[in-house]
């Protein structure tokens, strides 16, 4: 179906011809400052695109479109039915500088441990039909970088475009925990439920974890903990490789306790298949029933009069413009 967004934008169509009546203006008999007028230099200057009763109604159509591209044109699409029950979820992942360690292995090598949780996370986020979805982001503190939302598709876009130390170099749990509390009091049927994917321990951010723990208890927030990092791997030195553990920094400790508390569960995800293991799991949570709901596609068609204004404008601007440039080059 075809719509006008704002159809009270229609009502200044006349308005050129409410100026058309007014009375002209008192001629002034000095001038500070002569200026050329467009006008005259169209109305004196032959142009090869437009006739001279075109020059009359081409800016009669430059307003028209105008006055539609305002009244913001649209297209509605056929009613698509939104599943009524679902899941929602927030997703925490962290970007400090101890992501870029390249002890993960993704179709046969090694990549970091950010490029892993995108590619198995992406595709956690695309099986979400149904469920709604948010992401924070968090490193010296947390941010909210998708609200909940149906939209899975954005929430992937955003999650492929994070880099690493997008919002610094340390690890604020505490604080990503409370800014996903702080977002769930906002829903009123919600399952409250926070997956939280880390590989180090709290060194930043203005809430302490276990703090963070006791707001998520209270406003019954599940918290779902994944601590990401492999046991070891081959660290090249001058001579020779020594084996080191890249996760020794891991606080699986405090990881459990967030989880056990809320009634959530703790995840040690070594490797792609264990990460890939633990989103099965997290698919069996049970989802809340809603209420139906029908949702509408929308397609904006503003820009095709707004174009057709600017390209119409140009056409009566360029005899002016090619006089104004001969005439300099004739000096």
């Amino acid at each position: 179906m075809f719509e006008f967004a704002w159809l009270w934008a229609l009502t200044l169509l006349p308005l050129p011809l409410l100026f058309r009546l007014l009375p002209p203006l008192p001629k002034q008999e000095s001038a500070a400052l002569r200026v050329p007028k467009l006008d005259k230099d169209l109305s004196n200057t032959p142009s090869p695109v437009m006739s001279g009763s075109a020059r009359l109604f081409v800016p009669l159509l430059i307003w028209l479109c105008l006055v539609l591209a305002a009244a913001r044109p649209q297209w509605l699409g056929e009613p698509i039915n939104i599943p009524a029950k679902g899941r929602e979820l927030m997703l925490a992942v962290d970007l400090s500088g101890s992501m870029a360690v390249e002890d993960m292995v993704l179709n046969g090598r090694a990549v970091d441990r950010l490029t892993m949780i995108k590619a198995v996370l992406g595709d956690f986020i695309a099986r979400r039909i149904g469920d709604r979805l948010g992401l924070i982001l968090f490193a010296d503190t947390a941010y909210q970088q998708a609200p909940l939302t149906y939209d899975r598709h954005t929430v992937e876009q955003l999650l492929d475009e994070a880099v690493i130390n997008l919002v610094g170099k340390q690890t604020a749990i505490g604080d990503a925990i409370g800014l996903a509390v702080k977002r769930f009091e906002e829903q009123e049927d919600s399952n409250k439920v926070l997956v939280l994917l880390t590989d180090g321990q709290n060194t930043a951010g203005n809430l302490d974890p276990m703090q963070a723990l006791e707001l998520a208890k209270h406003h019954g927030v599940t918290i779902y903990t994944i601590g990401v990092g492999a046991d070891e791997m081959q660290e090249r030195g001058l001579l020779f490789s020594r084996t080191v553990n890249p996760s020794r920094d891991l606080d699986e400790k405090m990881l459990t306790e967030l989880a056990s508390q809320t009634g959530g569960q703790y995840f040690r995800a070594k490797d792609t298949q264990g990460l890939e293991s633990i989103y099965a799991t997290l698919d069996m949570l049970e989802p809340i029933e809603r209420d139906a709901r029908q949702m509408r596609p929308l397609t904006a068609l503003f820009h095709y009069p707004l174009a057709l204004a600017l390209l119409l404008s140009c056409m009566m601007c360029l005899p002016a413009i090619l006089r104004s440039v001969l005439s300099k080059r004739s000096l």
